[in-house]
């Protein structure tokens, strides 16, 4: 199967992304699945936040969701990529991921998947877009976590179902006990924001910052 690109200049990129994930044996095993097998969609947008990124990128996301084979067990992630988008810190990517999904979450005319939570203090939090839960992961150049450090400011979406999949085969704890595992040794330690769904709201871990107790998400749903 082929990766779904969907600009010339997105092709560069997407070359850059698997030489990331595979020639530096990126920790995230699933990652390494997906750029294997080729199960990857990565779009480039212009400016995080801005009317026109987040009417393509709700539009592509859309897309992904409803031509998305939900039955198959195959590991596949949607990659936003803000090629340039300029970030000289850890707050400055978090502010603007949130910008970013807040602006989507707006503009989303589907209802909030209701097999999670839309209130980011809830330990049953997942961002909704599309009707569909995801896990998001926001990469970029100056991440303090190795393995949230990428070419380019990202926002990977990743469904939320395909966690619970795993789950149900029985290979869950498997999965996240190698990649803290091959995280502790690429970094030394294991991502201190990182939680199983359920038991802290997932919110604090999708910037990729180490943020303490008193971090609150700036995210509101809609009334």
């Amino acid at each position: 199967m082929e990766p779904k690109i969907k600009t010339p200049d997105a092709t560069q990129v997407y070359q850059k992304f698997k030489g990331l994930i595979l020639d530096k044996n990126h920790p995230c095993v699933m990652a390494q699945s997906s750029f294997k097998l080729n199960q990857v969609d990565l779009f480039t947008y212009e400016i995080m936040g801005s009317d026109e990124s987040t009417k393509a990128l709700l539009e592509d996301l859309k897309h992904y969701i409803d031509t998305y084979d939900f039955e198959a067990s195959d590991y596949r992630s949607f990659l936003a990529v803000f090629p340039q988008e300029e970030i000289d810190s850890e707050e400055l990517f978090e502010e603007k991921l949130w910008t970013q999904l807040h602006t989507l979450h707006l503009l989303d005319d589907r209802e909030w998947d209701n097999e999670v939570s839309n209130d980011p203090d809830s330990a049953k939090f997942s961002f909704s877009v599309g009707g569909k839960a995801f896990y998001i992961v926001g990469m970029h150049p100056r991440s303090s976590r190795i393995a949230r450090r990428s070419p380019y400011p990202t926002i990977v979406f990743n469904f939320h179902a395909q966690f619970e999949q795993l789950k149900e085969r029985g290979v869950y704890h498997e999965v996240r006990d190698k990649i803290r595992a091959r995280d502790k040794e690429l970094q030394g330690n294991i991502n201190p924001t990182v939680s199983d769904f359920g038991k802290i709201s997932e919110a604090s871990q999708y910037s990729g910052r180490n943020v303490d107790q008193e971090w609150k998400c700036p995210f509101h749903p809609k009334p």
